[in-house]
């Protein structure tokens, strides 16, 4: 439409004014969009008057704030509507009979009981010349829209738009900054899930270690003394990482904890774990877990792999590695399975058994070439003779050299048993 020159008389200056100084200081949205609405009914002498955000993620427009419409939240596709016409097209748009015109939704007002008659509808244009929303006023009360009223609305949204972008920038901020106080927090209460020290066994050498991907990950270990000559282990590693995951390996642990106490055995234990898994995870989710029993006595690990492979036992005598597969599938997919008990891993004085993550052995570095098994197995056979803390700690360090500037894609986590000579 043609804005032809006009004035504001100065009860309409004031209140524009008066507008701009309480936008400029630190309001609430529904607040600032509530004055907004208020002096355009005012100064445009209108019935009504709606703020349409624009959801950059949906492409809709969504009544934020608007006359009569508190009970009800209407949502539109930009380019439905007199108000996605102005979305989409970025201009004015004025219609003094709304029932004639073709684009006009009657379905708004069926909904609300409100008689429409003209429509003057505003793009909200941002400073980055981004579409922030659509201001809509409904039904002059002095007839029609004039020129003047087109031209005193898109002073009054270019002020709503400007105030808009601020507004959304410092509710983004507060939702970031208390998303970052709830990670660290999950953070911390993961941490503390974690062995604070490996339990004493007569005879044995145990190390673990767990590095997240992002602040809360989807992998963790746990190991829990049963009795005075036995030890639990257990790697569990959810697909993904993140706070999800976490949750469902913490889960498992807090499901394996209650087992020990109950003095379940590891087939027991599995069974029961695995089928709540399946009812409480989604279709797309597992886990993979290591659950195993560590014996003194008979210098034996018993466990049932659950995905997790290849299991690394690194013989004292000088022969090469052995890699163990998985003896079952991953956790939380089956119900009622019954698990196939990898052979139990024979400790002689000076044996290694290992335990890593993916993110151990998939990590990338320059090349895109993955650091491996292989790499790992050489490197506890080169460096057997360190405590396991250290020994832990060189294959971390390795780890980290080989990505290099490659950020780190998966959460790692290593847990390794000696059986001292």
């Amino acid at each position: 439409m043609t804005v032809t020159d006009g004035s504001l008389s100065r009860s309409q200056l004031w209140k524009i004014l008066e507008l701009s100084r309480r936008l400029g200081t630190p309001v609430d949205l529904d607040d600032m969009l509530g004055m907004v609405i208020g002096v355009t009914r005012e100064v445009v002498s209108a019935e009504r008057a709606t703020v349409f955000l624009h959801d950059r993620r949906s492409g809709e427009l969504i009544s934020r704030v608007g006359t009569g419409l508190e009970a009800m939240e209407v949502r539109m596709p930009a380019g439905t509507g007199i108000a996605g016409l102005c979305a989409s097209t970025r201009t004015i748009v004025s219609v003094p009979d709304a029932y004639a015109d073709p684009g006009f939704n009657r379905e708004i007002d069926q909904r609300s009981g409100f008689r429409t008659r003209d429509i003057l509808a505003v793009p909200l244009i941002g400073l980055d010349d981004s579409l922030v929303g659509v201001l809509q006023i409904l039904n002059s009360l002095d007839g029609s829209f004039s020129a003047e009223d087109a031209r005193i609305a898109e002073v009054l949204a270019a002020q709503c738009a400007t105030a808009l972008q601020r507004a959304r920038l410092l509710e983004d901020y507060l939702v970031k900054q208390k998303l970052e106080r709830d990670l660290t927090l999950a953070r911390a209460i993961q941490r503390e899930m974690l062995p604070a020290a490996m339990p004493s066994l007569p005879g044995y050498e145990l190390a673990g270690w767990n590095e997240p991907a992002d602040q809360t990950g989807g992998d963790l270990f746990d190991a829990v003394a049963v009795g005075g000559d036995r030890v639990f282990l257990l790697l569990a590693d959810a697909c993904g990482h993140g706070i999800g995951p976490a949750l469902s390996v913490t889960q498992l642990r807090s499901m394996v904890r209650m087992a020990l106490r109950l003095d379940r055995s590891l087939d027991d234990l599995f069974r029961q774990a695995n089928d709540q898994l399946v009812q409480d995870l989604s279709s797309d989710h597992f886990i993979t877990a290591f659950l195993g029993m560590l014996d003194a006595r008979s210098h034996t690990i018993s466990y049932h792999a659950c995905g997790q492979g290849p299991l690394i036992h690194l013989p004292a005598d000088g022969s090469p590695p052995r890699r163990l597969d998985a003896s079952t599938v991953p956790m939380g997919i089956l119900p009622g399975i019954v698990p196939a008990a990898g052979e139990p891993v024979r400790m002689a004085p000076g044996d290694i058994f290992c335990l890593v993550s993916d993110g151990i052995f998939e990590q990338e570095g320059r090349g895109g070439r993955r650091y491996g098994i292989r790499r790992i197995e050489a490197l506890l056979s080169r460096w057997r003779r360190l405590p396991l803390e250290d020994l832990t700690a060189r294959l971390r360090d390795a780890v980290r050299r080989h990505a290099g500037e490659v950020p780190q894609a998966d959460d790692m986590t290593i847990v390794l048993v000696r059986r001292l000579e």
